[in-house]
């Protein structure tokens, strides 16, 4: 029974402030703060599960009441009232009960390749890049280009950029995978439709000491820039090229003049992608032991499909389909699809955790 599992959320709030109104608690900073941010954490869920055991006990009262002959007909009147909460309720406290995603609060490298489909498939790296420009301004995220390598026909073979603020992993974790795109490329003097793809990759932003690195295990690379950069190109070794031999993870910048500023760009995504990789090993290995998995985790998995033609957007996860097209990739329209993907696994999570 859902009431009988938030008793431990609620004697542990009431146990910690009890601790925090004892006179000796002043006495200890460290133990105070972390009591303070303890009860911090369960402030939500303790506000929930009180108010959900009220209004239980007001139903239970007014149940007993339904058939005085002087307040039957308010108690019936509260009921109708009381009742409705309780579903209301137990949902939100079920999403609470969800075990926290430790990388929610983080920033994010969002990386985009170009895959089949050549130089369209380049132009659409840019154009949704563009989107998710478009959509952190609107949440008044900030973004910091890290490593681009542009194509000639216009757009990127590969783009990687960081992206600061408030709920940025949370919103966009679920972006990784294949993404198809159809249209008519500017190219293309028969009209026909073609179909490219690329792949887009989210990974949480880590500190230096999060991921411990052996310079043993690094070969280190520089090289003459090419391509657009700036007056350096192609004149002094700037581009950095870093191997990181355990994983075979390769990463190159040599979008800044400075190669101390590349090095430096190139070691914090690599730190990102080998925290990415930990990660997924982890996914894969609780998805193993764990009968129901939940989601794909598939960072190979077509995931979402642009039909330009048709206006239409269709998530493959969950059979999300809307023919606003032209919005979503203005970034307005974003949160329609990242809301319910949320609102999805939610759900997973939940009936896998048996709540």
């Amino acid at each position: 029974m859902l009431s009988d599992k938030l008793d431990p959320f609620i004697n542990r709030y009431n146990e910690i402030t009890e601790l925090l109104s004892s006179p000796d608690i002043g006495n200890d900073i460290k133990r105070m703060t972390d009591l303070s941010k303890e009860q911090g954490s369960l402030l939500a869920i303790y506000t929930k599960a009180t108010q959900y055991k009220k209004v239980l006990d007001e139903i239970e009262e007014n149940k007993a009441l339904a058939f005085d002959a002087e307040l039957g007909e308010l108690a019936k009147e509260e009921l109708k009232a009381l009742e409705p909460m309780v579903d209301v309720l137990e949902d939100e406290i079920k999403k609470l009960l969800i075990p926290a995603d430790p990388n929610d609060k983080r920033n994010i490298y969002i990386e985009l390749r170009a895959g089949t489909g050549g130089d369209e498939a380049a132009i659409f790296v840019g154009d949704l890049f563009n989107a998710y420009v478009r959509y952190a301004e609107l949440k008044g995220w900030k973004i910091e280009l890290m490593s681009t390598s542009p194509s000639d026909a216009g757009g990127y073979k590969e783009l990687i950029a960081l992206i600061k603020g408030e709920g940025a992993y949370s919103s966009l974790k679920y972006e990784s995978g294949v993404h198809r795109v159809q249209r008519v490329p500017a190219t293309e003097s028969q009209g026909r439709v073609h179909t490219s793809a690329i792949t887009v990759a989210i990974m949480p932003e880590v500190d230096d000491v999060e991921v411990n690195i052996n310079e043993n295990d690094l070969k280190i690379d520089v090289m003459r820039s090419s391509g657009s950069g700036g007056q350096s190109v192609n004149t002094t070794d700037s581009a950095v090229r870093i191997t990181h031999i355990p994983t075979g993870i390769v990463v190159t910048n040599q979008d800044q003049k400075s190669q101390h500023k590349n090095k430096e760009r190139a070691m914090k995504i690599l730190k990102a992608r080998i925290y990415d990789m930990q990660m997924e090993e982890v996914k894969a290995k609780e998805m193993s032991e764990r009968k129901e998995q939940v989601g794909s985790g598939d960072r190979s998995a077509r995931i979402r499909t642009y039909n330009y033609p048709q206006n239409r957007m269709s998530d493959h996860r969950i059979t999300l389909t809307l023919y606003r097209l032209e919005e979503i990739m203005q970034g307005g329209l974003m949160d329609d699809i990242i809301e319910p993907l949320i609102a999805d696994m939610q759900s997973k999570l939940m009936e896998a955790s048996g709540l």
